[in-house]
């Protein structure tokens, strides 16, 4: 599906890299057909030296040819990054953003090109091991949709949604997500060193405790509250644990955490620069 195709990325950074990799490693793309564009000079070299890509300091130069454009910018440096592309794509690339926010009406109308997929990754994809949501303009023809498809699939479990609203849902969940089980993490941690445990112990113990118990949700057919009650004596240590994590709202937190998130990539598709967050 990939081999052959002259795919390039407009911006080099961590998930650039992850999409770069993955398509390297697990679609059987030659380096040659790979061609990264970017400003900052020794960051390419960066990429080149490791990877054997091809590398540009000009956006516009480097689309010549391109069956996939893929978007990697940061939404605060997208807007001038299109104006310097509109009108140049080649008629039969497919443009692929994975900006956050950026929505896909907005993007074929400044590029004036109408095929183009959105799609959120997050964190784990630089493993292989992510979740990306997309979604794809009306345009975009099937086989230009399997291309996306066969791309998003190196960096882990692809989801296509009908509805791009789910893209700014999607951010929420799963693109923030990794932050929200890290600091879970980290604060289980600092509270078994807290106890008396070294770090290193403790990290080994939380680590393998998500390991296992995600590993055990995936081989059970029960619902999640249901597995953990079944962790939940009546009066024991764990009953006393989450009642203090009830107590302290630990579900309306992060309901709210997750909501100002999405709030906060419908507004970056506004295009607004920065987000009203603080305290109520």
């Amino acid at each position: 599906m990939l081999k052959g195709k002259k795919i390039v990325f407009i911006g080099p950074g961590v998930m650039a890299e992850a999409l770069l990799n993955g398509v390297l490693a697990r679609a059987g793309v030659a380096p040659e057909d790979l061609t990264v564009s970017g400003p900052r000079a020794e960051r390419l070299r960066e990429l080149a030296e490791r990877y054997g890509v091809e590398t540009s300091t000009d956006n516009r130069a480097a689309i010549g040819n391109a069956a996939v454009v893929v978007l990697c910018v940061k939404p605060q440096s997208l807007p001038a990054v299109l104006d310097g592309l509109q009108g140049g794509m080649p008629a039969e690339a497919l443009v692929l953003s994975i900006v956050a926010g950026a929505r896909l009406e907005d993007l074929t109308r400044t590029l004036g090109h109408p095929a183009a997929v959105r799609a959120m990754p997050n964190t784990p994809a630089q493993i292989g091991q992510g979740i990306t949501v997309w979604a794809a303009t009306p345009a975009a023809a099937p086989d230009q949709r399997e291309t996306a498809r066969a791309m998003l699939a190196c960096l882990g479990t692809e989801v296509f949604a009908e509805d791009e609203d789910y893209l700014d849902m999607a951010t929420a969940v799963s693109g923030t997500g990794p932050a929200y089980v890290f600091l879970f993490m980290e604060a289980l941690v600092d509270a078994g060193v807290h106890l008396g445990f070294p770090r290193r112990i403790a990290e080994q113990l939380v680590v393998q405790t998500l390991k296992g118990s995600v590993a055990f949700y995936e081989t059970s057919p029960s619902h999640l509250a249901r597995l953990r009650n079944q962790v939940t004596s009546p009066a024991g240590t764990t009953a006393a644990a989450l009642y203090f994590l009830e107590k302290a709202g630990s579900r309306p937190a992060i309901s709210r955490a997750v909501w100002a998130a999405y709030e906060r990539s419908v507004q970056l598709g506004r295009g607004q620069k920065r987000a009203a967050v603080g305290p109520e």
